[in-house]
């Protein structure tokens, strides 16, 4: 039987947050460096980075590092220098999406970012091919369609299982670019698919107005981890460099658990780190940002899965409003609502959220109650108590060891092993009387070696030898000490295994030409595909005007979600748009393949550099 390893991947805006996630049961992280990350807001200094691979791989837990924007020529040599940085500071793989890092020869793994468009069977084995020993998927494929990327390749496959979606296929959108000189595939995406829109027909009526008809709900696929654990997937990634700890500790905790269960009743899956966390809370991802929770298309295409009244956090549903007095209401279900929670409402269409002063006997009174009425839908975005435990929470990762402690006519021995089989010992010289009480003794020896507290392991045992000699309780103290934080230096000195792979030049690229939609933005990118057999390859569109281009793709359709799907006999025909201020992008639906695209046709238009 094979055994597999599965990865709990978290993301680490900063270096507290790298702990945290290692605290609270990833596996291994991903940050972002100095520059050249898809998160401009969670850079980090490479001193920074090399104390979170410090902390983490006493664990046994991986740091992935992020440069995954595209490069123009006057930064190769920047981003090459950055990377060798990061490499020497520790990590363990750089997540890329420009191929012309697969052309500096760097001594590490390299992981295909979801940049990368990773969609198709062919275009991950291609990647396989070319050397990457991780590819990251696109996080709109359906279970089928994973299970068709697993039949075709043997590379290590890692999907993202929580947080925010991008409704463009990723690496594919120049939304922002069109609206801003701030550019996705520069680590500075606007977001503009998170605004309100109008839709329109051609003539310019008003179908649906002030809408946020991109934005869809966060992704939640933890009730599907066993499936994509058979589909192949070896690593669960966590979306949200940009959250704080909160989240980081509560998703975290969550997934944890939940990935735990699954291990613990199957022989063919093991994690790929050490060290247990007890933690002191309950984890609910309800209780972190969330848009409302989706599985997005990973049951196959289908509608509801926008969020169209507002792209902030709803949180958790509480109950619809059954009484009203002149400061307060009431819910028609049981709940824990408490003072200096926060929650919201959806009103005409328009987030409204106020604060609770105080809650007795099911009446609650809230610091506005505008808009709150009969019938209305009550959400909790902020609970007071919940996030003051984690503010509280002291949750600790230990490493199970177990204890040798051997007293001869001359000396004593102490060695501690923990779990994956690093070991260390500490000799004293010692000269001892004989005991007493060999029982005692064994006794002393056995309270003094365990007291592990405050370090990163946890004595599950010991084992005394040679217990008719006497030894003083100080000495044993001084030797559990000594050898513990031996055992510790030598956990975070021990090395990781790393799967860095040659390029293959024989490798045919799959497709015909490189398109514009490819992003190939440098010589060196340019040089990789010729060298992999392409003849062709267009001036990357993220190097100019996007008017008449389609700036998006996506697996999700307006047509789909409003009940007016092109292969159902929709009320609605003609050709669809969408407006806003002077932003306009005309609908196009791919019926067989089941795609909606965004054309720019506005009547203003950025361009960076």
């Amino acid at each position: 039987m094979t055994i597999r390893k599965i990865e709990l991947l978290s993301p680490a805006k900063n270096l507290e947050a790298a702990r945290a996630a290692v605290d609270y049961g990833a596996d291994a992280l991903y940050m972002g460096g100095v520059r050249f990350g898809a998160r401009h807001a969670a850079t980090n200094s490479i001193e920074d980075i090399a104390r979170a691979v410090e902390y983490a791989h006493q664990y046994g837990v991986r740091v992935h590092s992020t440069l995954n924007t595209v490069l123009y020529d006057d930064e190769l040599s920047d981003a090459e220098d950055q990377a060798r940085q990061l490499i020497a500071a520790g990590i363990d793989a750089l997540i890329v999406q420009d191929m012309a890092y697969r052309e500096m020869n760097l001594p590490a793994e390299l992981h295909a970012s979801t940049q990368v468009g990773n969609t198709t069977p062919e275009g991950v084995a291609f990647l396989q091919e070319c050397g990457f020993s991780r590819v990251i998927l696109e996080r709109s494929l359906s279970l089928d369609e994973i299970k068709a990327i697993r039949s075709a390749t043997s590379v290590e496959l890692e999907c993202f299982v929580h947080g925010a979606i991008c409704v463009g296929h990723s690496g594919r959108c120049y939304l922002s670019r069109s609206t801003s000189s701030r550019s996705g595939n520069r680590g500075e995406c606007s977001q503009p698919c998170r605004l309100p829109y109008d839709l329109t027909d051609a003539s310019g009526r008003s179908i649906m107005s002030g809408k946020h008809l991109l934005s869809v709900r966060d992704l939640d696929l933890s009730e599907s981890l066993e499936e994509l654990i058979d589909a192949g997937i070896s690593s669960f990634k966590i979306e949200g460099r940009l959250k704080d700890t909160r989240y980081i500790k509560n998703i975290v905790g969550y997934y944890r658990q939940c990935i735990d269960k699954i291990i613990a009743r199957r022989t063919d899956v093991v994690r790929t780190s050490v060290g247990q966390t007890g933690l002191d809370f309950t984890p609910n991802p309800a209780k972190s940002f969330t848009r409302g929770a989706s599985q997005y298309m990973f049951r196959g295409k289908r509608a509801d899965v926008a969020s169209l009244d507002t792209p902030k956090a709803i949180g958790e549903y509480i109950g619809r409003v059954k009484n009203t007095f002149r400061n307060g209401f009431q819910v028609d279900r049981p709940n824990d609502l408490s003072a200096a929670d926060g929650i919201c409402i959806i009103n005409n269409g328009a987030l409204i959220g106020t604060n609770i002063n105080s809650v007795s006997d099911g009446l609650i009174l809230p610091n506005k109650i505008d808009g709150i009425s009969r019938g209305v839908e009550i959400y909790r975005n902020y609970d007071h108590r919940f996030n003051t435990s984690l503010d509280r929470s002291r949750s600790q990762r230990t490493i199970e060891a177990t204890a040798r402690f051997e007293i001869s006519n001359k000396e004593c021995i102490l060695s501690i092993q923990e779990i994956r089989g690093i070991e260390a010992t500490i000799r004293r010289e010692y000269v001892p009387q004989p005991a007493s009480s060999p029982e005692k003794m064994v006794e002393t020896a056995q309270r003094q070696i365990s007291k592990s507290g405050g370090t990163i392991f946890s004595i599950t045992s010991v084992e005394v030898c040679g217990s008719e000699n006497f030894v003083p309780a100080s000495i044993i103290s001084d030797m559990r000490r000594e050898a513990l934080a031996l055992l510790q230096n030598m956990c975070i000195n021990h090395p990781l295994s790393h799967n860095i792979i040659p390029d293959n030049p024989s490798a045919k690229y799959p497709y015909p030409k490189v398109s514009r939609y490819e992003n190939v933005t440098n010589r060196m990118a340019m040089n990789f595909y010729h060298k992999h057999g392409v003849a062709i390859i267009e001036k990357a569109l993220e190097t100019k005007p996007t008017l008449g281009e389609r700036v998006m793709i996506s697996s999700y359709c307006i047509r789909r979600e409003i009940g007016q799907c092109m292969k159902e006999n929709p009320t609605l025909r003609g050709d669809l748009f969408l407006e806003h201020g002077s932003a306009r992008y005309q609908l196009q639906f791919d019926c067989k393949r089941c795609e909606m695209a965004l054309i720019d046709c506005s009547k203003t238009n950025s361009l960076s550099k």
